[in-house]
């Protein structure tokens, strides 16, 4: 069996095949994500290898632990700028720091949608097949571990201003 990170959820399928065999969990549970990693056969360094082969290509698998740091810093920065994006919007926007459960998660979701339709095919990430559990636990994992932290801050961050 090959095992992939496909739309940003670890997944095992037979090779040359689509067949999906488990999903994985959401990339905004960092530790879960590592930790379903593992219980799937990949280590936590190729989970963050292949986060780092968004810019490297399947190489970043031969990388060691300078590809996994890449990956992780990667990873952390992407993190970084879509809170952001989020906090500046909402500096314009009263509404995403009014009611941070309904546009939380509507920009995890919009996240999600936008780095697995637009970033991931123009990176050099290996392609893999597409799974629709998959990729439900993406969207609903980005809006609720991703969107809604993210909008959860912003209103806090809001009262204290």
């Amino acid at each position: 069996m090959e095992r992939y990170v496909t739309g940003g959820a670890v997944g095992v399928y037979e090779k040359g095949g689509a067949e999906e065999m488990e999903p994985g969990e959401a990339p905004a549970v960092r530790v879960l994500i590592l930790i379903w990693g593992c219980h799937e056969g990949m280590s936590p360094i190729q989970v963050l290898q292949y986060i780092a082969s968004g810019a490297l290509g399947s190489d970043a698998f031969k990388g060691g632990l300078a590809t996994a740091a890449l990956g992780a810093a990667l990873h952390f920065f992407i993190a970084f700028v879509v809170a952001a994006v989020y906090y500046a919007a909402s500096r314009k926007l009263a509404a995403l720091y009014r009611d941070p459960t309904i546009w939380g998660p509507a920009f995890g979701a919009a996240v999600y949608l936008f780095m697995n339709f637009l970033v991931l095919p123009l990176s050099a990430v290996p392609k893999s097949p597409f799974s629709l559990p998959l990729f439900l636990n993406g969207v609903f994992g980005h809006a609720i571990f991703v969107g809604l932290p993210i909008a959860w801050f912003a209103r806090r961050s809001a009262s204290k201003n």
